[in-house]
C-alpha cells in the first residue's frame, strides 16, 4: 500500500467558525453553517490552497459531536475539490483523536491536524504512542506543536520520533523559535509549516514549505500573495508586505486569538466573524480598540500600494 501524502504547500487556513443567536443551542449560539461555507468559498476564490476546520480558532472544543462532525462535511462541499481540507482531529486521548481522524476521513478531508493529547501533560513515549494509534486512519497527519496550549513541547529530538511514523507528512510548527526548523531538517525528513502568523516570514527564510494561518481569515488576498512572495525567494518584496501586516498577525500568537481575529474579520466587511462561544468572552474595551487600531493599519497599508 503507497504512503499517505498530501501537498501543503500554500495558504491553508485555520478556520474561523461563525455562529447566529439560537436560544435553543449552546450558550445560545448556533453553528451558521451557511455562512461558514460561505467563508470557506471566499477563501477558495481569493486563492487559498485550502482550510483547517476544527482548529483552535474553529472552537472545536466548544462544539457538540454533531457539529464537530458536520463543519467538517461543510468545508468539503465548499472547498469542492479545489484545495485540501486537513481537519482537526484533537483529542485528550488517543482513541479520541483516531476516532475524529476516521471521520475526517470517512467525510473527504485530505488529512487531519493533530495535537499532542490535549488537557494531560503527556510524555515523549505517551507522544509517540497518541500519533502512532491515529496514524492507524491510514490518512496524512500533520502534527502541531503548541507548547502553550497543550503544555507538551514537540522538541526536535521528539519531531525526529514522530517522523518515522509514514502518515506524519508535515508539523505545523507553533513554538516561536524559528531556529528550529533547521535543527529539525538536520534530524529528520518532513514538511514545516508555519503556524504562527507574527513569524511566517522568518520560518519561510528559514525553510518552512506552508503556512496554517489564522489572520488570512481576514486578509486572504495578500496572505496569498505573501506566501508566493517567500516560496519564490521574493524576500525584499516580502519583507515590505509582511512589515506592514505584522502587527496585526500578532494577534494570532494571544490568548484572545479567536476573539481579534474575528473582530478583524468583521473590520475587513467579509461578514463571517461575530461572537464566540464560551468560554471565550468578548474582548476588552482596550484589546478591542487595539485589534481595529492594528487591522485599519493593515487596510490603510495595503490601500497604499
Amino acid at each position: 500500500m503507497p504512503e499517505p501524502t498530501i501537498d501543503l504547500g500554500g495558504v491553508i487556513v485555520a478556520t474561523a467558525l461563525a455562529f447566529k443567536e439560537d436560544a435553543s443551542a449552546p450558550a445560545g449560539l448556533a453553528v451558521d453553517y451557511d455562512k461558514f461555507g460561505e467563508h470557506v468559498d471566499f477563501l477558495m476564490s481569493n486563492g487559498c490552497r485550502g482550510v483547517g476546520p476544527n482548529g483552535s480558532l474553529g472552537e472545536y472544543s466548544s462544539l457538540t459531536d454533531e457539529e464537530r462532525r458536520k463543519v467538517v462535511q461543510v468545508a468539503v462541499d465548499a472547498v469542492d475539490g479545489r484545495g485540501v481540507v486537513v481537519a482537526g482531529a484533537h483529542g485528550v486521548g488517543w482513541h479520541q483523536s483516531q476516532t475524529w481522524a476516521r471521520h475526517a476521513a470517512d467525510d473527504g478531508a485530505d488529512g487531519v491536524l493533530v495535537l499532542p493529547p490535549t488537557i494531560y501533560r503527556a510524555n515523549d513515549n505517551e507522544v509517540v504512542e497518541h500519533f502512532r494509534k491515529v496514524a492507524e486512519v491510514g490518512i496524512p497527519i500533520m502534527a502541531y506543536n503548541n507548547p502553550f496550549d497543550t503544555k507538551v513541547d514537540i522538541t526536535p529530538a521528539l519531531v525526529a520520533q514522530i517522523a518515522e511514523i509514514p502518515e506524519v507528512v508535515a508539523l505545523k510548527e507553533f513554538s516561536g523559535d524559528v531556529r528550529r526548523v533547521y535543527e529539525i531538517s538536520e534530524l529528520c525528513d518532513i514538511d514545516i509549516i508555519a503556524g504562527a502568523d507574527d513569524v511566517l516570514f522568518e520560518l519561510m527564510v528559514n525553510g518552512a514549505v506552508g503556512w496554517f494561518a489564522g489572520y488570512p481569515n481576514a486578509f486572504p488576498k495578500e496572505a496569498v500573495e505573501l506566501y508566493e512572495l517567500c516560496s519564490t525567494g521574493k524576500w525584499l518584496e516580502a519583507k515590505a508586505l509582511y512589515q506592514e501586516l505584522v502587527a496585526v498577525f500578532r494577534w494570532d500568537s494571544r490568548t484572545e486569538f479567536v476573539q481579534a481575529i474575528k473582530l478583524s474579520m468583521d473590520i475587513c466587511g467579509n461578514s463571517f466573524g461575530g461572537r464566540t462561544r464560551p468560554p471565550r468572552g468578548p474582548l476588552s474595551d482596550a484589546q478591542a480598540d487595539q485589534v481595529k487600531a492594528d487591522t485599519e493599519r493593515a487596510l490603510a497599508a495595503i490601500a497604499r500600494r
